[in-house]
């Protein structure tokens, strides 16, 4: 029965049923057709709503309490009313996740190691699912990064969707199973060599790397010489061993890269500031995110490719990702001890970021992924807590906010603890 103020007390059936019941479905349609007209996100919150729409009518229907109650006239006044009212807070409600035009795509970033190697799944991607990945790019009309051109890159055109490939440590595998799709397809990307290991087992030979670096689509990246642990190292050691990989550079494909990438993705402010003295424009880690011309150059981040985290459908939403532009992020010391840790993690935000209490992060303290507590200092920064240490070697934060057509701005931030 349409309306019932107890279980003893009934509306005639014949009074408001029909016209209720016509009332509701044309409230429920009109509402739908509305959100779709303004191309409003299918939240889980609105797709609920426009659900369960029936039911909310009725129980707010008695708000309102008009002398003559069964009046037909009266409830569609109350109906229309009531439909109005859910109109505005689904438009209020799905804007919060249309926050911004997007102005800028950046550039985002793969990093792969080895290819069909399988013994090696954390680090290793199968060939075909390697073929899937750059159909998708492809489909999704992304345009690959010429290294050469990465400044301009970050400068201009940025409401096009762009990608930069890099593959870091010169295994024999990438040579032989991916490098002949890259070089059929032409596809720009930086190839990162650790000078120390060219030549030993599984390793690209120098002749090899030669045969890449003539190519003008393919660019030699510096990843050290040693590839150790460098972080851990005194100053005067890591700038020795860099410096040992920089003259094998230059002897054996005469140029000096501009481009650094991190072994293990790990950095210190002493070891930014020796790769920056030693002339490196810009530097990679292993921390998520999407690039744009307001990150630190020294610490660009990279989404990391391998078996688990390469998987297709984890690829689209990769796709699908924005940059997530700060102004700053304290502590800028991502190097922390035992009394640095847990750090005390605070982002700040332009002031024009729209929608900033949607903002979501997980961070992996006590070897364990959560859900972080974020508290705002003010309207643009925030603070993360971190219920605990971080136990492993990484210590890793990862922030995302809604955009709308199912993209997300993400950030990350990695830790390395210092051993004891």
């Amino acid at each position: 029965m349409p309306f019932a103020i107890d279980r003893e007390v009934r509306m005639a059936e014949k009074l408001p049923g029909p016209i209720f019941t016509i009332t509701e479905n044309f409230s429920s349609i009109t509402a739908l057709c509305f959100l779709i007209n303004l191309k409003i996100l299918p939240t889980s919150a609105s797709l609920f709503s426009i659900l369960d729409c029936n039911s909310l009518i009725k129980k707010l229907s008695f708000i309102f309490n008009p002398i003559n109650l069964f009046l037909p006239v009266q409830l569609i006044i109350k109906k229309f009313f009531i439909i109005i009212y859910f109109i505005g807070f689904f438009n209020i409600t799905n804007n919060l996740y249309s926050s911004e035009i997007i102005d800028d795509y950046g550039i985002i970033t793969f990093m792969y190691h080895r290819f069909q190697e399988n013994k090696y799944p954390s680090t290793n991607i199968k060939t075909e699912v390697f073929k899937q990945q750059l159909k998708l790019i492809n489909d999704n009309q992304f345009t690959y990064i010429d290294p050469k051109k990465f400044k301009i890159s970050l400068k201009e055109n940025k409401n096009k969707k762009k990608i930069l490939m890099t593959i870091d440590d010169a295994f024999l595998s990438f040579y032989k199973n991916a490098w002949p799709i890259l070089k059929k397809n032409k596809i720009p990307f930086i190839l990162f060599v650790s000078t120390k290991e060219v030549g030993k087992h599984n390793y690209m030979t120098w002749d090899q790397i030669k045969e890449l670096a003539k190519e003008d689509f393919v660019h030699i990246g510096n990843h050290s010489h040693s590839h150790e642990y460098l972080i851990d190292y005194k100053n005067e050691d890591i700038k020795k061993d860099i410096e040992t990989s920089i003259k094998i550079f230059k002897n054996k494909i005469g140029y000096e890269s501009p481009f650094f990438s991190y072994p293990f993705g790990e950095y210190s402010l002493d070891f930014k500031k020796i790769v920056k003295e030693l002339g490196f424009k810009y530097s990679f880690g292993q921390h998520s995110g999407v690039i744009d011309d307001t990150k630190d150059f020294l610490e660009l981040p990279r989404f990391p490719i391998n078996e688990k985290y390469g998987e297709i459908e984890r690829f689209k939403t990769l796709l699908n990702t924005l940059p997530l532009k700060y102004k700053k992020i304290t502590p800028e010391e991502k190097y922390i001890n035992n009394s640095t840790n847990p750090p005390v993690v605070i982002i700040e935000f332009f002031e024009n970021k729209k929608n900033l209490h949607l903002i979501n992060c997980y961070s992996n303290e006590e070897n364990k992924w959560r859900k972080s507590t974020i508290k705002f200092l003010e309207p643009n920064i925030i603070k993360i807590d971190l219920q605990g240490k971080f136990t492993t070697e990484r210590g890793r934060i990862n922030c995302s906010l809604r955009e709308k057509n199912n993209s997300w701005r993400w950030m990350g931030i990695q830790f390395v603890v210092k051993e004891k």
